[in-house]
């Protein structure tokens, strides 16, 4: 017995309602980069159960080039993480906060 779309879909709600939770209550800035993966990654899931469903391959290319941009938003993002520990030696969110001044 194969899993139906709708078994799909649900799994992809959890994982990304789990990943806004995670962005919402987070103080860390790498916890919340892991949550922002987890809701890509949950899109991701709902492309390609939609494209197996209809027998399309447009939600693998879909996927195909959110993982492009996700792979380049993660070095970009560790990057400015790096910089950031450097300068303060923390990654904590609310003290971002503070080198606007």
């Amino acid at each position: 017995m194969e899993p139906s779309l709708a078994t799909y879909l649900a799994l992809s709600g959890i994982l990304f309602t789990i990943g806004t939770v995670g962005v919402i209550y987070k103080r860390n800035a790498i916890g919340m980069f892991i949550c922002i993966e987890l809701m890509l990654n949950a899109v991701n899931l709902s492309f390609v159960a939609f494209s197996r469903y209809y027998g399309d391959v447009t939600g693998q290319l879909f996927v195909f080039m959110v993982m492009s941009v996700a792979a380049a938003e993660a070095a970009v993002g560790l990057g400015i993480f790096i910089a950031f520990f450097r300068n303060r030696l923390s990654v904590d969110v609310d003290d971002a906060s503070l080198m606007k001044n």
